[in-house]
């Protein structure tokens, strides 16, 4: 099959440059341009994902001035599209402001066909990454929850285990470190259960005394204690027909820990100083970021409380095992603050790409919304940096390209197909959906020796 060409466009106004960068950049589909009105058509007549941007342009072709304004209107009409801007040795300070004004990179002259190829080829792969990172946000199929930003495999199958379970009634557990989400989940098993129109509670058990606790939950009579002046019910009886959400349950202490595991059973609750049972239908969801086994083989939690609130377990996984979500976040955040703040900063800085992918998050979502926030209400530059973000610099690190994504996943599906067919070709090829010539091909490409 024919692979994609890739819109390139060229500004230039010396005919011989133009003559010599149209043949040096192999599988682009090469525009030319030679001032500011050609490269704003070509712009928007092919939308390119890079542009080689020559500053010296007619009429000022000796100095910076209509280059620089040409940059200006490229990045407010393709605030997406990375443009490379090409000066002479001795011109850093104009690259440099370029960069300001939402250059992605700059190549000095004379020009080296084969170096500034890989300089494309890196925009554009960053420039296809982004594009698809833009297009799975946008898709509310893979995403079905609400509030809920995620294009990876993990996060997807935790939607998928959401929507199974959400319309009965059976207690989930979610378990994920602080910051992934477990609020969110809870409200989605309530809003996508029958039990939608009745009240969601929630009850933080790890926020309230030890001492309150249990009269928060299970509600007390008039004159149980000091201060009960009146009877009041509790979260329990509050989510009476609806969903009650215990947050952090590892935190329970133990002498409530039996309390709760009769209401779990028996569904009936006894109110503090009171005698009555009083029968109470709901839907239970519980979190914790805590490791409850380890505490029921410290004898902290309770082995048969455990196994009353796992009849599903929901795990959400920390960020940074969370494919591709740190850049779809960070883009959403943005886009969320630039609206609020009525600011109109452009993406981010290729060292700031970079830092956000390789950082590992550990406040989850909640850290990458807060430093996001930050930065957008802080920066005074166009797109926000490493040092806007407050995050260790990775300017080593590669760009991921999409090519390599395939790849991977490519030789994953390969490798699987053939182990299930204990290697037969023709089972592989019918279990993967290709021809024979096809899944040879593959083999081929990455050096596997059929079985």
């Amino acid at each position: 099959m024919k692979a994609t060409v890739k819109p390139l466009l060229v500004v230039e106004d010396d005919p011989g440059l133009q003559s010599q960068l149209r043949w040096c950049f192999d599988g682009f589909d090469v525009s030319l341009a030679s001032d500011r009105r050609e490269a704003l058509a070509q712009v928007r007549r092919h939308r390119p994902g890079v542009v080689t941007l020559d500053l010296g342009l007619p009429p000022d072709p000796g100095g910076v001035s209509e280059g620089l304004a040409t940059l200006a209107e490229i990045v407010e009409l393709a605030p997406q599209t990375k443009v490379i801007v090409v000066t002479g040795n001795d011109d850093r300070p104009n690259a440099l402001k370029a960069i300001e004004l939402g250059a992605y990179d700059f190549y000095a002259k004379p020009i080296e066909a084969g170096t500034l190829s890989l300089v494309v080829e890196r925009a554009q792969r960053l420039y296809e990454l982004e594009s698809e990172n833009r297009r799975l946000q946008q898709s509310r199929v893979d995403t079905p929850l609400r509030g809920v930003i995620a294009t990876s495999p993990q996060m997807l199958q935790a939607c998928k285990a959401v929507d199974k379970v959400a319309d009965t009634d059976v207690t989930v557990l979610i378990l994920g470190e602080s910051g992934t989400g477990k609020e969110l989940f809870a409200r989605a098993l309530h809003e996508k259960s029958s039990r939608a129109a009745g009240r969601l509670v929630a009850i933080n058990c790890a926020a309230i005394p030890e001492n309150l606790l249990e009269s928060e939950l299970f509600g007390y009579e008039k004159g149980a204690f000091t201060g009960a002046v009146k009877q009041t019910l509790g979260k329990i009886e509050h989510a009476h027909g609806g969903t009650l959400f215990l947050d952090e349950i590892g935190d329970l202490p133990q002498a409530l820990q039996a309390k709760l595991l009769r209401f779990l059973q028996e569904r009936v609750i006894e109110r503090v100083g009171g005698r009555q049972e009083i029968p109470v239908d709901l839907r239970v969801v519980c979190a914790t970021h805590r490791d409850l086994r380890s505490q029921i083989a410290n004898g902290e939690f309770r082995e048969d409380l455990y196994y009353r609130i796992s009849e599903v377990t929901i795990r959400l996984p920390p960020l940074r095992e969370r494919t591709g979500d740190a850049l779809v976040l960070a883009r959403a955040f943005l886009d969320q603050y630039n609206d609020e703040f009525k600011r109109s900063i452009r993406g981010f800085t290729q060292e700031a790409l970079n830092a956000i992918d390789s950082y590992d998050w550990p406040g989850n979502v909640r850290e990458i919304e807060s430093r996001i926030k930050r930065a957008v209400i802080m920066a005074d530059g166009r797109q926000l940096s490493v040092e806007d973000l407050e995050l260790p610099a990775q300017a080593n690190r590669s760009a991921v390209s999409l090519q390599d994504m395939r790849d991977q996943a490519e030789l994953c599906a390969l490798r699987q197909a053939l182990a299930k067919a204990d290697g037969n070709m023709t089972q592989a090829a019918q279990l993967l959906g290709i021809t024979r010539p096809t899944l040879y091909r593959l083999l081929e490409k990455f050096d596997l020796k059929p079985n």
